[in-house]
């Protein structure tokens, strides 16, 4: 459906949702804590150009002036913009962006991103516990100097043996119900996606149940996630060969006719094929390939 200027009636309620979730008032505590306070009165405020990158998102497939006449007239709507206001330039746009930078979106991030999913939601839960996931993909940036430099490009077998765009590495740490991002670290293309891991954990909660494929699996990763008091379900590969120790002393074994060693002559115990480590909590977590 489309309004008589043709906005689609999705655009009003995206922008409604946009103000709804970063209210007003946390988007200027953010922008004072982080230094980012105007000393003037300009046309671009630091608080649209927060909702001016945030409805990037939201409008993906649009160039940067479009996106800022869809946010104007949604902010009006919504009584969070009065009087009249003319759509700025690209190039004055950009020059708002550096102004800002990086720090009022990733304070707000850490503020608002949190799961989401209701006991009733489709595939978020398992036995109580709340489903995440650890996952890791690329995104192509602008072909700057500056990007190329700091980011790095991906190989190619055609041409000039590189890629066309510069690449940033991201590794998230979402819900599986809802897709809802909750954690997130970025690096250069030639940073590996389990160096990345370290820093999505500090998010991790008892009540959660973490999921990660076997190219996340190792000793230190496990010990570090286990601390957080979440349980864990982690891939590994069948090449990997772990004790199978019991959960008990009384109990018994196939794999094992005398009990584990311990102190330095204790072998590690991983998220690896065929082993399973008594939690804190009593549950059992367990790994198979």
């Amino acid at each position: 459906m489309k309004s008589s200027s043709g906005e689609r009636l999705a655009d009003r309620i995206a922008l409604g949702v946009l103000t709804r979730v970063f209210p007003p008032e946390l988007v200027d505590e953010v922008i004072e804590q982080c230094g980012r306070v105007e000393q003037r009165r300009r046309l671009l405020p630091a608080r649209v150009v927060v909702y001016f990158v945030l409805a990037m998102c939201l409008f993906s497939g649009q160039g940067y002036e479009e996106v800022a006449r869809l946010l104007t007239q949604g902010l009006e709507r919504a009584r969070r913009w009065e009087g009249l206001w003319r759509v700025p330039s690209t190039a004055a746009i950009g020059r708002a962006r550096l102004r800002l930078g990086p720090e009022p979106l990733r304070e707000l991030f850490a503020r608002v991103c949190r799961p989401v999913a209701a006991e009733e939601t489709v595939g978020a839960y398992y036995r109580g516990l709340r489903l995440v996931a650890i996952d890791g993909t690329t995104f192509d940036l602008p072909d700057t100097e500056a990007n190329a430099g700091f980011f790095g490009r991906p190989g190619s077998g055609r041409g000039q043996g590189r890629g066309a765009y510069p690449q940033a590495r991201i590794a998230v740490l979402a819900e599986c119900g809802t897709h809802a991002v909750f954690a997130a670290a970025t690096s250069p293309l030639a940073t590996s996606e389990q160096s990345l891991v370290p820093r999505l954990l500090p998010a991790l909660r008892p009540g959660m149940m973490l999921l990660a494929d076997r190219g996340i699996t190792g000793f230190e990763l496990w010990r570090d996630a286990v601390a957080t008091g979440a349980d864990l379900l982690w891939r590994s590969a069948s090449t990997w060969f772990c004790p199978c120790w019991p959960c008990s002393t009384t109990a018994p074994t196939s794999r094992r006719s005398s009990p584990p060693p311990t102190g330095a002559d204790a072998p590690a115990r991983s998220g690896s094929a065929s082993s399973s480590t008594p939690s804190p909590t009593g549950r059992t977590r367990r790994s198979t390939a």
